[in-house]
């Protein structure tokens, strides 16, 4: 039986995703996909527009068997922050390969790339020249990439997929890594419904769609667009905090990612901003991107410190849901996961989730939903 990964943040869950579902299930017919999800904020520092809850009830719907939460320290980082946490977590729960979208459809080159990020030591001194000159890390890797190899890779999942490699490489994990070819030209989807051309649409264009009030049916499954219409998020509302927060709070350089000097251009354009977009325009530069600033303020508002940042360590599991061949396998592995596998909040691992309580009560303040209830659930069973 293969144990197989998905890294996802389904924000929302759309066609494309069932597509790598299916696509993953006709590769390897007797297997078991997990998914590690992050949970109310995005690694791009956004507001997921589902909840934590919603995403696993779509999980389960669609195909996967276990489901197990990306902490919020590790979602809302960088790639190479948010690859040690997936792919760390996917090790201990036993995965031998892990799947996931590519625009290149090339593992033998992302990983001859992986590999010069970690061995050639004239890599980290390139990055940092670019990055001197005012280019973001993106950028900047890819740059360096280019100058060193001849290849250039910009593509997000790419880049990702990058980082998915090297943390494999670096711990010397028994995971494969496997990469589908993103496409926007898939016909059917076996078991759920038919998909017809054009039907797959990435999640930011969605998210743009819904924004833009146009309609999204056409790129999401019923589920989705039932469960996107039970949440209200009140972004004007998340202005308003952050706003508050930057005003208040005269030590805004020790919480992760501010940097010593950008503090000061905060406290300076707040003042006279109307609304988030305004502020980012105001910060803006090659350096300091919309992904990079957004990640930012949620730091910024959840008053996450460098110092939580700092440990790379994975303390706990914690498990979302599962349908019967999920906890099937959860028993069967549990004993020999070297970590606390998280089902019940107690007493003794309330501390360990405090940052999370953290994230699901400030996502409270911006929904509509009881959110801290939905925390105090038990995993959602299929």
């Amino acid at each position: 039986m293969d144990i197989i990964g998905i890294i996802a943040e389904y924000n929302p869950f759309h066609n494309g995703h069932i597509y790598h579902i299916d696509m993953i299930k006709k590769m390897y017919p007797d297997s078991i996909i997990i998914l590690v999800v992050s949970g109310y904020f995005s690694q791009r520092g956004e507001i997921s527009i589902l909840t934590k809850r919603q995403k696993v009830e779509i999980a389960l719907e669609y195909g996967i068997d276990l489901v197990v939460e990306l902490p919020f320290k590790f979602a809302v980082q960088s790639a190479d922050s948010f690859s040690a946490g997936s792919i760390g977590i996917l090790n201990y729960l036993g995965v031998k390969r892990v799947v996931f979208g590519s625009e290149s459809n090339d593992v033998n080159l992302l990983t001859r790339l992986a590999k010069t990020q970690i061995n050639n030591k004239d890599f980290d001194l390139l990055v940092k020249k670019y990055l001197d000159c005012g280019y973001n890390y993106p950028t900047s890797l890819s740059n360096s990439l280019k100058e060193l190899t001849g290849y250039t890779v910009s593509s997000s999942n790419d880049l990702l997929g990058i980082s998915y490699i090297k943390e494999i490489i670096k711990n010397n994990y028994d995971i494969e890594a496997v990469a589908i070819k993103r496409t926007s030209n898939y016909h059917y989807s076996k078991d759920y419904e038919e998909i017809s051309n054009d039907s797959i649409l990435g999640a930011t264009a969605i998210r743009n769609k819904i924004k833009e009030k146009v309609d999204i049916s056409s790129f999401v499954p019923d589920k989705t667009l039932c469960e996107l219409g039970k949440n209200k998020i009140d972004y004007d509302k998340y202005f308003m905090f952050l706003k508050y927060k930057i005003i208040t709070d005269n030590q805004l350089s020790q919480y992760q990612t501010v940097d010593e000097g950008v503090h000061n251009k905060l406290k300076k354009e707040i003042d006279t901003c109307y609304d988030i977009d305004e502020f980012i325009e105001r910060i803006k530069t090659k350096r300091y991107t919309f992904n990079k600033l957004n990640r930012m303020f949620l730091h910024i508002l959840l008053s996450f410190k460098k110092e939580e940042a700092i440990s790379k360590d994975i303390s706990y599991i914690r498990i979302l849901g599962f349908n019967k061949v999920g906890q099937k396998y959860l028993n069967k592995i549990k004993k020999d996961v070297p970590i606390c596998l998280i089902t019940n909040i107690t007493k003794d691992n309330y501390k360990l989730l405090e940052l999370e309580f953290r994230a699901s009560k400030f996502y409270q303040l911006l929904s509509n939903r009881d959110i801290l209830e939905e925390e105090l659930e038990k995993p959602v069973q299929k």
